[in-house]
């Protein structure tokens, strides 16, 4: 398995509608604006399911109940679940609801997972390995790069073909980032080997250009309101569609950055 060229991220853990109407919460909201952002280009999806109040919870059923409708209606689409902890969950809770959930694909964030029992941790990477569950590293600095080959070197996680996360930033209000962000961890990926499977998220206005360079560079892009609700006028886009469209449309007609 290899992470798909352009992946969707269309609600993230902390956004609601509040922020902008158009961000899908229910699973058939979910799955909506999947098939509308594969219309516009994207080639996978990186999943959040809510609960009936609207909040990201790690829960089996309603995970389970998600990849089932998806392999319906977009049968062969790459779907990625998430781990991610928004400050309320365990590693042990996370590596229960993959157990429990067995998706082809996750997300784990590396200084999550490696916050509680090594030895827990080694076993989950493992376990995952064993199952064909492909495990896309988060990673948030150059420092959490040569974290994860120091973990590789030490057998805590499988090497080999390795998928990974650049985020540029942090999930904070107001964050923006720049094309300079990408610079310092390429700058270390080396050191997890050639068989590095890399991509890249960002925020604010200037991220349509920066996953534009990122494709550019034979990286690979997540987009979506998970991250950053702006075209890049500085304008609310209209929908998730609309972001993977504009990146497209800047990639394809190889506009300057700036």
């Amino acid at each position: 398995m290899t992470l798909p060229r352009l992946m969707i991220a269309p609600n993230g853990a902390t956004r609601t509608k509040a922020d902008h109407p158009a961000l899908p919460v229910t699973i058939a909201e979910i799955i909506a604006a999947t098939i509308a952002c594969v219309g516009a280009g994207a080639d996978g999806l990186h999943a959040h399911v809510r609960d009936a109040a609207g909040r990201h919870v790690l829960d089996a059923g309603l995970y389970s109940e998600f990849l089932a409708e998806m392999r319906v209606r977009l049968p062969g689409l790459y779907v990625q679940i998430t781990t991610e902890a928004v400050g309320r969950y365990t590693p042990a809770e996370q590596r229960a609801v993959v157990a429990a959930v067995q998706p082809g694909a996750v997300s784990v964030a590396l200084r999550e997972m490696m916050a509680g029992d090594e030895k827990a941790a080694r076993d989950f990477y493992h376990d995952c390995a064993a199952a064909d569950i492909e495990v896309q590293h988060i990673l948030y600095d150059s420092a959490e790069v040569d974290r994860l080959a120091g973990l590789v070197g030490r057998g805590v996680i499988p090497g080999g073909r390795l998928a990974i996360l650049h985020v540029l930033g942090r999930y904070a209000s107001g964050q923006i980032s720049t094309l300079d962000d990408i610079n310092a961890p390429l700058a270390r990926q080396s050191v997890l080997g050639p068989a590095v499977d890399w991509a890249v998220c960002a925020f604010g206005p200037a991220e349509t250009a920066i996953l534009a360079e990122v494709l550019r560079r034979g990286g690979k892009a997540r987009i979506g309101f998970e991250n950053n609700l702006l075209q890049p006028d500085g304008q609310p886009a209209q929908a998730n569609a609309a972001r993977v469209a504009t990146l497209n449309a800047m990639v394809e007609a190889r506009l300057p950055l700036n």
